[in-house]
């Protein structure tokens, strides 16, 4: 006799980690395949990165002063507590900070930063686009389901060159993301953040004002699931990467969180991920 087929639910979160069921990786391949099409209109090159990265080179970004609440650090067993560790009983739930070594590694809280490491040092003669994608990891007080998770997936766009084709860069996805949500009757609201790169009474956080430092695409007035993000000259001192000019390159992005994009078109077709994925692959 037959057993009966169980079809596993769609999604499964338990302690701010993902399952997702096959209707929701074809919702996902679908979503981010329109990224890569905007991705490839704009002649990115596409590139993936190791998925851990150095203590060091966040810190030269000054990351742990000014994101300290997000960093998971990643270390190994100290040696001489691998016989105890080995030895421990089957219900070993955590391994003390005495048992562990000093941790050179972070799991990344977003895709771009590798972006800029791996152009450091480099005089760019024209504009350079690249598009990556990466699992990221922070550290929050709370996890949501799809709205907040602890390992989550990010797609960005970056722009590095002069401050014009960084802008421009900017502009154009701004227009990107709002037609596209449009056309899938997905509403967003528009809401300038904040990233502290800069500190806020400095001349460079002044010039901010000029033209936003980020905007992000909030759904339902709390969610947001895409942002735009003017770093200025920043990263471009820090990796010294040049444009033709000899000046600090200007750096931008794009970011898409794409569990959170997938909870919002569940909830807007109403948790029907067929739908949702023709209506992304049509629009």
């Amino acid at each position: 006799m037959a057993m009966p087929v169980r079809n596993s639910p769609p999604v499964q979160v338990q302690a701010g980690l993902a399952t997702l069921g096959p209707e929701l990786v074809r919702l996902r391949q679908a979503l981010d395949t329109r990224f890569l099409a905007w991705a490839a209109e704009c002649g990115a090159d596409a590139m993936l990165f190791p998925p851990l990265m150095r203590v060091a080179d966040l810190a030269r970004f000054d990351y742990f002063h000014n994101f300290p609440q997000l960093p998971l650090l990643v270390t190994r067993v100290r040696e001489e507590c691998l016989h105890d560790i080995a030895h421990h009983t089957d219900e070993l739930a955590t391994i003390a900070s005495s048992e562990l070594g000093g941790a050179g590694y972070a799991l990344p809280s977003a895709a771009c930063y590798n972006i800029y490491l791996h152009l450091a040092g480099s005089v760019l003669p024209e504009p350079r686009y690249v598009s990556t994608v990466a699992t990221c990891f922070r550290n929050e007080k709370a996890y949501e389901e799809l709205r907040r998770l602890w390992g989550f997936t990010m797609r960005e766009i970056v722009c590095i060159g002069p401050r014009e084709a960084v802008q421009d860069h900017l502009v154009q996805f701004k227009q990107r993301v709002l037609s596209f949500c449009d056309r899938l009757g997905l509403p967003l609201e528009i809401q300038a953040g904040s990233d502290p790169f800069y500190e806020p009474q400095s001349s460079v956080a002044v010039m901010q004002q000029l033209f936003p430092q980020k905007e992000e695409f909030l759904y339902q007035g709390s969610l947001a699931i895409a942002s735009v993000n003017f770093h200025r000259n920043f990263f471009g001192e820090r990796c010294d990467i040049r444009t033709a000019d000899g000046q600090a390159a200007f750096t931008g992005c794009v970011a898409f969180g794409i569990e959170r994009w997938l909870h919002a078109l569940l909830d807007r077709f109403r948790q029907d991920a067929g739908a949702a994925a023709e209506a992304v692959a049509s629009s």
